[in-house]
């Protein structure tokens, strides 16, 4: 497989919930989609939940859990909310054409609503720092 794009919305949620999707697949477009579809199916905040217990198991499986990262798991998850808010795209594909910011300007787009580095924070990692700067909607 190429990319995430050649498995269904339903087929790439259940592998990555299974944690048998394949890692070379998981890249930060593949983790916007999940929230994308997390959203649409669920509702914000079980979209959260989900991809905070989702998340740090499939790293976990990896062997990779010290790359989990709970702030900016939920920053991610919420940032893709306030586009869907304002979105007219009924698919992640159209979504991420719509806004592709989240997908090649991520890093700028947290720098909006945080001061502080919640890249390498060892507390950003394990619990969700609120913006310091700009809040979410």
């Amino acid at each position: 497989m190429e990319n995430h794009f050649t498995l269904s919305d339903f087929e790439f949620e259940q592998q990555f919930e299974s944690g048998t999707l394949s890692p070379e697949l998981f890249n930060h477009e593949a983790h916007l989609r999940l929230a994308w579809i997390h959203i649409d199916k669920y509702g914000i905040d079980k979209a959260i939940d989900n991809l905070c217990f989702q998340l740090l198991n499939y790293v976990t499986k990896l062997g990779a859990a010290h790359k989990f990262n709970k702030t900016l798991t939920v920053a991610a998850v919420k940032a893709v909310y306030h586009f869907m808010l304002r979105s007219e795209s009924g698919t992640f594909r159209a979504f991420i054409r719509e806004f592709p910011r989240l997908k090649y300007n991520f890093k700028d787009l947290m720098s909006c609503h945080y001061g502080v580095d919640i890249y390498n924070s060892p507390w950003a990692k394990k619990h969700f720092l609120e913006p310091d700067l700009l809040p979410f909607d």
